[in-house]
């Protein structure tokens, strides 16, 4: 079992400790509330605009893009740098491209500033980062497992709020609100998030130059592949969920975003558990069981859909499941992650990230493009479906790496204590 190098969770506002854990829910918070406000909004967004559904669609498909590529960058930025600088550098472009998109009076131009709000995402990578700095790796993934349960009320609520002040004030409201949060999220970071990369590389070119090491890893492919799966499932619905509410299950915004609060909510108690959980079970195992469950939910849903029963139900109820099998799984895979190279915590998050969120994209994107008025809801079933198969597949292959290292470490142990 690991032990911690340091304190879990710093003073609350002292810049000379580890951020607390409030703070690394709230930079993590923000960037999932901006990810998924304006969700219940994206139809009334494309008639403000005059434009197709399919071209708003890109606030989601694309923004999930650039945030994968900006993942990239921003891991090793902040194992050059440290974690704080590159934080607080990150909330000033997000607070300047949130005014943008509230003064935007073209799609092109909206869309240019949502892409640059993209920057916020640093706030995902680095509370993973920050957390591999303070604790060790069954640690880790119960620590991240309670941040990431903090997190996910967040986007719980936050479709919620989208949805309702769509219909009372616009959608601009909801951009006006995150900005507002994203000021208040500054201050707490810049009086509260002390410094917790304290091994830093001697240059930016030196930490890219380590990026082989980790690249050439299979045990950091299998989680990043396990997180970028079981995300899949719901990247995919983000990019295909609200067209079948509205268009085929006929549910109005406030609603919608009412019913996106239950996936949310099988989130937050997949994170708990994980947070109880994580450190006596292992993280190879919670992967496993989250996904199974998440397969479990999509199957469940297809099969209701395939019986005749189209109702809001039908969709958002195993989506339960999803969330919560998606809560067992991520923090386990995002700390196995960040684990493999300890010393390339903020990289190893960046790439694994960057993969996670471009699969993503691409999933949300694709996902969009094939639904049709005489699609139904399949397309994006099956592609949930299959997401979360290919998640179960891919923890059952890691499993199997596992107890090969470990059967050869124990060969070679033995065979040491008989020599």
């Amino acid at each position: 079992m690991d032990s911690p190098s340091a304190p879990v969770s710093g003073r609350w506002m002292n810049r000379s400790s580890p951020p607390h854990i409030t703070t690394l829910v709230l930079i993590a918070g923000l960037a999932a509330l901006n990810m998924n406000i304006i969700l219940p909004s994206l139809p009334s967004m494309a008639v403000y605009f005059e434009a197709d559904y399919a071209l708003v669609a890109l606030s989601i498909s694309a923004y999930l893009g650039v945030t994968g590529v900006l993942q990239l960058f921003v891991g090793p930025l902040s194992d050059r740098f440290g974690r704080r600088p590159v934080m607080l550098v990150s909330l000033i472009v997000f607070g300047l491209a949130t005014i943008g998109t509230l003064a935007a009076q073209t799609i092109t131009t909206f869309l240019i500033f949502r892409l640059v709000q993209a920057a916020i995402a640093t706030g995902l990578v680095l509370s993973r980062a920050v957390v591999r700095d303070i604790v060790g790796t069954d640690r880790a993934a119960s620590m991240i497992g309670w941040v990431t349960m903090g997190m996910s009320l967040v986007p719980m609520v936050g479709p919620v709020l989208g949805g309702a002040l769509d219909e009372m004030f616009g959608f601009h409201a909801s951009f006006a609100l995150t900005l507002a949060f994203g000021v208040i999220v500054g201050l707490i970071v810049y009086f509260d998030m002390g410094e917790t990369n304290h091994n830093r590389s001697a240059s930016i070119t030196a930490q890219f130059r380590q990026y082989p090491d980790l690249v050439t890893s299979l045990r950091f492919w299998g989680y990043t592949l396990v997180a970028t799966f079981a995300s899949g499932a719901f990247f995919a619905f983000l990019g295909g969920g609200p067209y079948v509410a509205t268009e085929v299950l006929h549910i109005s915004p406030a609603s919608l975003g009412l019913y996106f609060g239950i996936i949310a909510f099988g989130y937050m108690i997949g994170n708990f558990l994980s947070g109880v959980f994580s450190e006596k079970v292992g993280v190879n195992r919670m992967m496993l069981s989250g996904s199974i469950i998440a397969v479990a939910g999509m199957s469940f849903s297809l099969c209701l859909f395939l019986a005749g029963v189209f109702h809001p139900i039908s969709l958002f109820g195993p989506m339960l499941f999803v969330g919560l099998g998606n809560g067992l799984t991520l923090p386990s895979a995002n700390a196995g992650m960040v684990s493999v190279r300890p010393h390339l915590a903020g990289s190893a998050s960046g790439l694994g990230g960057a993969v996670m969120i471009g699969g993503g994209a691409g999933l949300s994107a694709i996902t969009g493009a094939l639904l049709g008025p005489d699609t139904g809801p399949y397309p994006l079933l099956f592609m949930m479906l299959g997401s979360s198969f290919l998640s179960m597949l891919v923890s059952v292959y890691v499993i199997h790496v596992a107890r090969i290292r470990a059967a050869s470490a124990n060969a070679t142990s033995q065979a040491q204590h008989e020599t």
